[in-house]
């Protein structure tokens, strides 16, 4: 006898869907306009930041490249996840250091690898998303690694969208961690 489909992780499967489909869309230039936009605004809210935990993004997700690289120029340590088994570790990361492909086709430093605890001495973790609402709620790509990342920190967080990800309500489970702001082109904003 086949089990009822779960109402929230069907939701979250389409919003999912419909948003790697949307990104999948986007042109080199869209990209490019997109990461600039992001940088400003990154730039100027933690310029002078002591320690961004970030992510190297996707192809198709918003840029963080740009940001990550002004931010290391002034002097702000990154890190970035690496994946360890069904955790993230973190590892120290400058634009132009060697990467390796990781698990999920993710780009991970080729480094040395540092524990979870160096996520407590960010300033903020700026964590991909699919989506993402005014409360805070986020759709990630259904693996839970950020959920588990965050849940061990009170460090504030902050998802980074293409504007139209901002959407009116994002389905959460007991395990969801809400971010506290949202970084996207158009701007930058607490909830």
């Amino acid at each position: 006898m086949a089990q009822p489909e779960d109402p929230i992780a069907a939701v979250k499967a389409r919003i999912r869907a419909a948003t790697i489909s949307a990104r999948a869309r986007r042109t080199p230039a869209d990209l490019v306009r997109a990461g600039s936009a992001i940088a400003q605004h990154g730039v100027d809210r933690w310029r002078g930041a002591r320690l961004v935990a970030a992510y190297l993004s996707l192809p198709t997700e918003p840029p963080t490249a740009e940001l990550l690289a002004v931010l290391a120029t002034g002097g702000t340590r990154i890190v970035v996840p690496v994946v360890t088994g069904d955790a993230l570790g973190w590892a120290d990361y400058s634009p132009g250091d060697e990467t390796v492909v990781g698990p999920g086709g993710v780009r991970e430093p080729a480094g040395p690898r540092l524990g979870a605890d160096v996520l407590a001495a960010a300033d903020v973790v700026l964590v991909p998303a699919l989506a993402v609402d005014a409360n805070g709620h986020r759709l990630g790509r259904g693996r839970g690694y950020y959920d588990r990342a965050l849940a061990q920190v009170s460090v504030p967080s902050v998802a980074v969208v293409f504007d139209e990800e901002l959407i009116e309500e994002v389905p959460i489970e007991a395990h969801d961690r809400p971010v506290q702001g949202v970084l996207r082109p158009a701007g930058y904003a607490w909830f």
